[in-house]
């Protein structure tokens, strides 16, 4: 049967955080307590290329030679129209399992191209670029004796506001100068207090200062690693944000995404193994802020388009199936064009989340979480019901 336009939804651094935690005033250990994670990849990540719709006739002609080239993994059939690209074999396990929902052909109510406007839509929760407080701090704000954390160096917009968040990044750095490393050598070792603490970090700071660690500090594992366990704590934080950057892919986006697509893979399995004790209680947003251009262009990338995909994973995710409302890739179908046409605001699907996972009231996630969206119905079913 040839992919049409359809309704796919019915009814509408465990090592890295060892130092300088931050603190949590309320415990959050009851059964019912559920637990919220945003991973936004900035940059526009390529929902055709992380999601393929192979049962689309136009997907062939749009990107069957780029897909296919012998640089690519096999894709990983989900159903007999989607396929996830060969570098997420957990997600596809996930999904197997039903913990794992894409949902396609979503993007914030923003239409045009430019990364930062797009990004505070996402992180803002308004229809346009304005505001200086995140909806994932609102939504803190709602539900009080909740806390939230950032991962992230500098509070990200969709954290800010009153809410009770904080942020947390690890202290050791991406590299390290074999100077500097030898005089903070000199200046610890006379210092009978830090000596001990020193000493315990010393070989990955050598290893550093040698060039021989070239791991990043926090890339998107290590920092989905440390959310998991700082979220699984008995006090530990309801809502947390992680970011990745590196999604822009202009030109060589094969190479590009066989890396990120494996390092947002990775992310997902050491999430989903550090925070089992939570695990069947969570879920995990994964988003950007916008698709690409469904037609590649003579770099061997695609440019800024509109509608892109989101995933929902976690224990509490009612997975296994494709959600969303598939406007298909013909000409006449495509945005301008020459985008995916975005069918479902991604507003609707956090309304939905946070209704059914947080037990929000309508009018409170239309009036204080997202303000602008008194007549954006959230989108049902995206969570188990038992």
């Amino acid at each position: 049967m040839k992919l049409d336009r359809r309704h796919f939804l019915a009814g509408g651094a465990a090592a890295l955080a060892c130092t300088a935690l931050p603190k949590f005033a309320v415990a959050a250990s009851a059964p019912s307590d559920t637990r919220f994670l945003l991973v936004l990849l900035r940059g526009g990540l390529d929902g055709l290329h992380a999601l393929q719709p192979l049962g689309d006739p136009a997907f062939a002609a749009l990107r069957g030679d780029f897909v296919h080239q012998p640089s690519q993994p096999e894709a990983l059939h989900l159903n007999a129209d989607f396929a996830l690209h060969g570098k997420l074999g957990f997600a596809a396990e996930l999904f197997a399992q039903k913990q794992l929902l894409p949902v396609v052909a979503v993007a914030p109510p923003y239409r045009q191209r430019s990364h930062f406007e797009a990004q505070d839509c996402v992180e803002n929760g308004s229809s346009g670029s304005s505001g200086n407080s995140g909806w994932l701090n609102r939504c803190v704000a709602a539900m009080p004796g909740s806390n939230g954390l950032a991962l992230a160096a500098v509070m990200p917009l969709a954290m800010r506001g009153a809410g009770d968040v904080t942020t947390w990044s690890p202290p050791l750095a991406k590299g390290l100068d074999p100077i500097l490393w030898q005089q903070l050598q000199q200046l610890y070792a006379a210092d009978t207090t830090l000596a001990s603490t020193f000493s315990e970090i010393d070989p990955r700071m050598e290893a550093m200062a040698a060039g021989k660690d070239k791991t990043p500090a926090f890339a998107l594992p290590q920092a989905m690693a440390a959310a998991a366990k700082f979220m699984a704590a008995p006090n530990g934080p309801r809502i947390g944000f992680v970011e990745d950057t590196g999604w822009d892919t202009h030109g060589g986006q094969l190479t590009v995404l066989n890396r990120k697509l494996a390092e947002l893979d990775a992310g997902l399995q050491v999430f989903h193994a550090d925070a089992a004790p939570i695990w069947q209680k969570t879920v995990v947003a994964v988003v950007t802020e916008f698709g690409r251009t469904a037609a590649i262009n003579g770099t061997g990338g695609t440019d800024h388009g509109t509608g892109g995909a989101a995933f929902l994973a976690g224990g509490a995710v009612n997975g296994g199936r494709i959600a969303g409302d598939w406007p298909g890739l013909g000409r006449a179908q495509l945005n301008d064009g020459r985008d995916l046409l975005a069918t479902t605001d991604m507003r609707a699907m956090f309304k939905g989340v946070l209704r059914d996972h947080f037990a929000l009231d309508a009018s409170v996630l239309a009036r204080s979480v997202f303000p602008e969206s008194i007549g954006l119905s959230p989108l049902s079913g995206l969570l188990r019901t038992s």
